[in-house]
């Protein structure tokens, strides 16, 4: 008697943590862009969309809804506020978020406010110069600046504060120049700044790799250094890395994502583990090289430590540039 209701016992516990798991999925599965359609955050979400489709991972088209304001910020405080308990949605991000909270621009939420799921992908940081430019290495570079650094004008596609800002005070900072002190062109956009340099209107350009390589391989402009860890594939595997160069500069432009921060345990885990099963298929790699970004994965724990780490870097990095 006593086994058959143990046995009984078991397979009822077994259902439930059957039912438990099965309840995880999110029924209406949603990404919250925080822009306009057609930028980043909707490339995020699409990346998303259609790799968790792809796997079967969820059972249903994922929804992708745009919330414009504060370059994220909008976005950020409606999760907090409004969905901070919703398992289906998810928020695309990017370091570029991390930059804004460093920068106290999400208002009065830092980072520890969500919960943060993973990256699947990243671009890179680069910084480039015209196809006629003397200049032929990063070194070369720093040094003429470090001479004449008034005599540089350096273009990117963001206004002071932003990532390519961020990017050319680094240039700055190698020079042993005070990156407040930059002469930074702010424009709409890296198709302004190619423009910029091949008018010959600025000698160097901050951008990402992405939206360069095509420009480099043509030969309309010269990438000198990517801000990676190591040499990216295809058409940039001959660009050497900063940190080749001797520059401890890196700036992976990750795309991630992140959920309320009282969303159930098992709700963040179930999309953390499709994150981590996703990652590792043949057609999620194509639908991240469709969409001009390479490997960069981290889930859980390790994505979560490296947005705090990017925090807090940025703090010191924008303290550094009197921001």
């Amino acid at each position: 008697m006593n086994r058959i209701f143990t046995s009984l016992a078991a397979g009822a516990a077994l259902m439930v943590i059957q039912a438990g798991v099965a309840m995880a999925e999110p029924s209406k599965p949603e990404c919250l862009a925080g822009a306009k359609p057609g930028g980043g955050f909707d490339l995020t979400c699409r990346l998303a969309a259609n790799s968790l489709l792809e796997a079967k991972e969820i059972s249903r088209p994922m929804v992708v809804t745009y919330m414009e304001g504060g370059v994220g910020a909008v976005a950020y405080n409606h999760m907090i506020g409004k969905r901070g308990k919703d398992g289906n949605v998810i928020s695309a991000a990017s370091s570029g978020s991390a930059l804004l909270i460093a920068q106290g621009k999400f208002g009065q939420y830092d980072e520890t406010a969500v919960r943060w799921l993973g990256a699947l992908g990243a671009d890179y940081g680069v910084l480039v110069v015209s196809a006629n430019s003397p200049y032929k290495t990063l070194g070369e570079l720093v040094e003429a600046y470090k001479a004449d650094p008034t005599g540089f004008a350096i273009a990117g596609g963001g206004a002071v504060g932003s990532q390519d800002w961020m990017k050319g005070s680094l240039l700055a900072k190698a020079a042993g120049q005070e990156p407040k002190k930059m002469r930074y062109v702010a424009l709409e956009g890296g198709g302004a700044v190619l423009t910029a340099l091949e008018g010959g209107h600025v000698k160097v350009g901050s951008g990402d790799a992405a939206e360069m390589v095509k420009h480099h391989t043509a030969g309309k402009v010269r990438i000198l250094a990517v801000m990676a860890p190591e040499r990216l594939p295809g058409e940039l595997s001959s660009v050497p890395t900063a940190k080749e160069q001797g520059f401890d500069i890196d700036w992976p432009v990750w795309r991630g994502y992140y959920v309320g921060k009282d969303v159930s345990d098992a709700d963040y885990q179930w999309w953390t583990q499709a994150f981590e099963k996703i990652s590792k298929t043949p057609e999620f790699a194509k639908e991240r090289e469709a969409r001009g970004l390479f490997e960069f994965t981290l889930v859980g724990d390790a994505f979560q430590e490296r947005v705090k780490q990017d925090v807090a870097r940025f703090k010191i990095l924008a303290k550094e540039a009197g921001m």
